[in-house]
């Protein structure tokens, strides 16, 4: 039996190891020249950079994925109780960062974030000593949501209205769906800790100010894993990926992509590359873009649920501005910066409305500063750095010109790290610049209007209302990825995978777990 992957990005990786684990010939389909999707990597004149993600948590998730073995897809239990990273060791090293994230204020100040409680009540005490107490109550509500939203729901597919209704009181009782910044707000009085404690949304796509407060439940699970890195970065664990595929008897083609989705039936037969070249299969799964993978890939006979108003009422998330550069080292950038840098406006909740309700371009900007050659030197040549700046904009359905704006806002980006003193005299000591803008996303990415990380994760776009990982239309196809439930980042596209491998394993009768633990039957 075989199974197409369209993408190769981490959750198509996931979702193919695991159905080529069920006993299935799987062939993964990649648009771009090598494996990644969003976890691309640039190189050039001896830099390395990511391209995506570059927060790993949830390192068992890794442990899981790669201890899959022939006729054991691991689809059960949900978090493993090995110790240590034993087989993924074997694929990639991780290795824990402490803090973080270093986050800066624009007076000058910093809160270093990371996972010792007494830590962080010392920065608390620092900076805003009259939240102290309110970091406790915050802890405790952050704590249940973790408890209730990941570990006792994270793995559940929510394929009814009536699955999300179980768990509403519930919910409803931990005050989980009001806005998550409002959540902060009751406990934290200081503007800089509703920043520290909030902005990690935005880390998923997810406007701090209209995601859930259930994603307060984000504090503790880095609390209780950790962040990690891949050393030679995400790539190296991308290509970590894509050998236990190969090892598992999965097969990838680069430059191949797909233009349509074959059905017969109402059932998806295979595939058609641009160039002609037909691909029958047994069952297809889709790792793109939500609205490219209902609104172009299937034809509009083949859609009933997912209609084209359906889609076009879509909130997508925000996108992305990524200026990567390669400078020389003064030795000092250790001093001042960490390998996970979050430079805060100003503003924070007007910067906010600009971006996601407002799509405009506003003056000032908030950056995502990467700098991983203070873990990994290998990454740049001998006394330089490699490193990143992200800059969340508006998706293209702002109507903003990229092309017209993206070399002077390089310049703006780069200028600013310079003369606000993160990285002085950055501007003659850089030798190499690249940049990426919402533009990339949609023409190269196929996310449409340039998101960056699918269906926008306000509450009407959660647990049900997010798209399901089992087709309503057309049998036979499955979707995995940020796109669909339970939604973006890492662990969340690898809790996708096994979800989605679940489903598939329902369907064809090749489950091994107890029928009491299944979910989402049709």
């Amino acid at each position: 039996m075989r199974a197409v992957v369209i993408g190769s990005g981490v959750g198509g990786l996931s979702a193919a190891i695991r159905l080529a684990a069920m006993g299935l010939e799987v062939l993964v389909l990649e648009k771009l020249p090598g494996p990644g999707g969003r976890a691309f990597v640039h190189q050039a004149q001896g830099f390395t950079f990511d391209m995506g993600p570059t927060v790993i948590t949830v390192p068992p998730f890794l442990e899981d994925l790669f201890a899959t073995s022939p006729g054991n897809p691991r689809l059960y239990p949900d978090f493993p109780e090995e110790e240590g990273l034993t087989h993924t060791e074997r694929y990639v090293k991780i290795v824990p960062l402490d803090p973080f994230y270093r986050i800066h204020f624009p007076d000058g100040t910093h809160f270093d974030y990371n996972n010792d409680r007494e830590h962080l009540l010392s920065e608390i005490q620092r900076l805003a000593p009259e939240d102290v107490e309110g970091y406790n109550r915050f802890e405790a509500r952050a704590k249940a949501l973790f408890q209730k939203g990941f570990l006792e729901l994270g793995f559940t597919h929510f394929g009814s209205l009536l699955d999300l209704l179980r768990v509403a009181p519930d919910l409803l009782r931990l005050d989980a769906v009001r806005p998550l910044f409002s959540l902060v707000s009751r406990y934290f009085r200081n503007p800089k800790m509703r920043q520290v404690f909030s902005f990690e949304s935005l880390l998923i796509g997810g406007n701090p100010l209209s995601v859930p407060a259930l994603y307060a439940m984000i504090h503790f699970v880095e609390r209780n894993w950790g962040v990690h890195f891949a050393m030679g970065g995400t790539g190296a664990l991308v290509r970590g990926l894509v050998r236990k595929l190969e090892e598992l008897g999965g097969r990838i083609r680069f430059n191949a992509p797909v233009r349509r989705i074959l059905t017969r039936g109402r059932r998806a037969v295979g595939v058609v590359l641009q160039d002609g070249e037909r691909i029958e299969a047994d069952l297809v799964v889709s790792n793109a873009d939500y609205v490219h993978t209902y609104g172009e890939l299937l034809a509009p006979e083949d859609r009933f649920w997912h209609s084209d108003l359906r889609l076009k009422r879509t909130r997508l998330s925000m996108s992305l501005f990524v200026a990567y550069f390669g400078f020389r080292a003064r030795g000092d950038e250790g001093e001042r910066l960490r390998h996970h840098n979050v430079l805060l406006s100003h503003r924070y909740e007007e910067l906010l409305r600009d971006i996601f309700q407002r799509k405009v371009l506003p003056d000032d900007f908030a950056h995502y500063l990467h700098l991983p050659t203070l873990t990994d030197p290998s990454l740049a040549p001998p006394g330089h750095h490699a490193a990143y700046t992200l800059v969340p904009v508006p998706h293209n359905g702002s109507g903003l010109d990229w092309g017209r704006i993206g070399p002077e806002y390089l310049e703006k980006a780069l200028r600013y790290l310079d003369e606000a003193g993160y990285l002085p005299g950055l501007m003659d000591r850089l030798v190499y610049t690249h940049f990426v803008t919402p533009d990339y996303f949609q023409w190269t990415l196929n996310s449409h209007l340039g998101n960056a990380f699918g269906p926008e994760p306000v509450l009407w776009q959660t647990a049900s209302f997010r798209p399901h990982n089992r087709s309503e239309d057309v049998k036979g196809l499955y979707l995995v990825g940020q796109s669909y439930q339970p939604g973006a980042g890492l662990p969340s596209v690898m809790m996708s995978a096994k979800m989605t491998a679940r489903l598939i394993a329902h369907d064809l009768g090749l489950e091994r777990a107890p029928k009491e633990l299944l979910e989402a039957r049709a």
